[in-house]
């Protein structure tokens, strides 16, 4: 049976109706401006197993309650932007969501992880018509929202298709050149948004 329960498309009908919002929101912006305030954004149910290890890894009980109420990114939503710029003006617009409110934010652009990660984690409590595990109507769901630019989605995905390889020769190696790659990538970032800038005529 899934850890998820019976909620498993109630989850996917969350997640589509967050994206909703977003896209929504930058159709507004899109009308005012003529800009696209992202490049793209995704959505996903987390894997019933990767679940169920982060449960364990909790000590929680293997059932849909710890997924949907103790663990908070059943639903992931991933927001890739052109711009730094971008990223904080979509951050503010998820605060601002009707039936949305922000639980916790980690900001892993300013203080990036050890590793060289960068990128912009919200967990956010939305509303649903669909009554939650819990009872309430309307239900609340957890959503983990990352905000990140074109360059910082690029690493990650390179830093974890090199993470899951088991036969890296001179891994810490690696780990040196992620990290110096991720600092370039970051340099790369601000040159682009300071050319953007400029070429708006902002000071």
């Amino acid at each position: 049976m899934s850890i998820y329960g019976d909620y498993r498309e109630v989850l996917e009908k969350v997640a589509a109706d967050f994206v909703a919002k977003i896209e929504s929101d930058a159709e507004e912006v899109m009308k005012k401006t003529g800009v696209k305030p992202y490049e793209h954004l995704s959505s996903r149910i987390k894997n019933e197993k990767s679940m169920e290890a982060k449960c364990l890894e909790h000590g929680y009980p293997l059932d849909a309650h710890s997924a949907l109420k103790l663990i908070h990114d059943s639903i992931g939503v991933r927001v890739v932007c052109l711009f730094i710029d971008d990223i904080w003006e979509n951050i503010e617009r998820i605060r601002h969501m009707t039936g949305v409110r922000v639980v916790r934010e980690k900001d892993y652009i300013r203080e990036a992880k050890a590793n060289g990660y960068r990128s912009y984690h919200m967990i956010v409590e939305a509303d649903s018509g669909v009554t939650d595990i819990d009872g309430n109507k309307p239900g609340k769901y957890f959503i983990e929202v990352q905000l990140r630019t074109i360059a910082m989605d690029t690493w990650a995905a390179l830093e974890h298709e090199m993470r899951y390889k088991q036969d890296i020769r001179n891994p810490e190696l690696i780990a040196e050149e992620l990290r110096r790659c991720a600092g370039d990538l970051a340099s790369c970032d601000v040159s682009m948004q300071t050319l953007r800038d400029l070429i708006r005529g902002k000071e």
